[in-house]
């Protein structure tokens, strides 16, 4: 496996304190190894990044709750996500790796549902080893309507267009991570933001505004990507949400302070209003937050 490079750890105060009550849509919790060992045929394994550290980034960043997103790295094995949960305590939620529909009993289910697991994360990356077949997914996709979960999908590297058809049609409540993964070169023209644009008409599903510091071609202070998010934002002021994607994984740079990509969202949302519905309201509805 090749070597990532980890997260900074010194987050600093940002500029500002977000609003009170904010939520990270998506950080990872990853290791100590030895406690938690990587599947058989994981694609990368990364730095260590404790629940505790998590915590102390959350803190000096004014976050206080967040929702622990399941990595390949561990597949269908949730003991990590499980035990974040039991230590973080009721501020804290999560989402499943789909491969739980595949490889995982209905008791296992319940009990990820119990511990504030309210969604599943869904990979076409096939680098990543963790794609259901066309039968598993969609049994996957009938038991998340079933238990009342959102699906959440991460987009190709070259962006979300490639598994539209998968996708589209559905009609549970659907996250689209990092933008879709846009290209900020094409601007306007750019299929993946015209696709999400499509995909945010229909009223079921949300994006996510994160890895705008990858999604960037310009690199800090990353102003290419601003204009994405603000025709996200035009679009659907109800149904974005923010993520750190703490710890950054597969990071081949040095990944940015975190107070660095809380700024960036400030650039995103100037307005106070705009800011509590990002970061507050509206993860606080998808994720069942009161």
């Amino acid at each position: 496996m090749p070597d990532y490079l980890p997260f900074d750890p010194n987050p600093r105060t940002p500029s500002r304190k977000p609003p009170p009550k904010s939520i990270d849509s998506q950080f990872h919790v990853l290791g100590p190894v030895e406690r938690y060992p990587v599947r058989p045929g994981a694609a990368y394994q990364m730095p260590t990044a404790t629940w505790e550290a998590a915590l102390r980034v959350h803190k000096a960043l004014g976050i206080e709750r967040g929702i622990i997103v399941q990595t390949t790295t561990y597949g269908a094995d949730h003991s990590v996500v499980l035990d974040g949960l039991a230590a973080m305590g009721p501020n804290y939620k999560a989402c499943a790796n789909a491969l739980v529909f595949a490889q995982r009993d209905d008791a296992y289910l319940a009990k990820l549902n119990d511990a504030g697991v309210g969604g599943a994360r869904f990979s076409f990356r096939k680098e990543l080893g963790a794609v259901l077949s066309d039968s598993d997914y969609e049994r996957a996709i009938a038991r998340i309507s079933e238990l009342g979960w959102y699906a959440k999908f991460q987009p190709e590297k070259d962006g979300i267009v490639a598994n539209l058809d998968k996708i589209a049609s559905l009609k549970v409540p659907v996250l689209i991570d990092h933008m879709g993964r846009p290209d900020p070169t094409l601007g306007k023209n750019d299929p993946n933001l015209r696709a999400v644009l499509d995909l945010l008409s229909k009223g079921n599903f949300w994006v996510m505004l994160s890895l705008g510091e990858k999604t960037s071609r310009k690199g800090p202070p990353w102003d290419d990507v601003v204009p994405i998010a603000q025709a996200y934002l035009e679009a659907a002021p109800d149904r974005c949400v923010w993520a750190s994607d703490w710890p950054h994984p597969v990071s081949v740079v040095q990944p940015p302070n975190d107070a660095d990509l809380l700024e960036l969202l400030y650039r995103y949302a100037p307005d106070d209003a705009l800011l509590e519905k990002i970061l507050v309201t509206n993860p606080a509805k998808l994720f069942g937050f009161s």
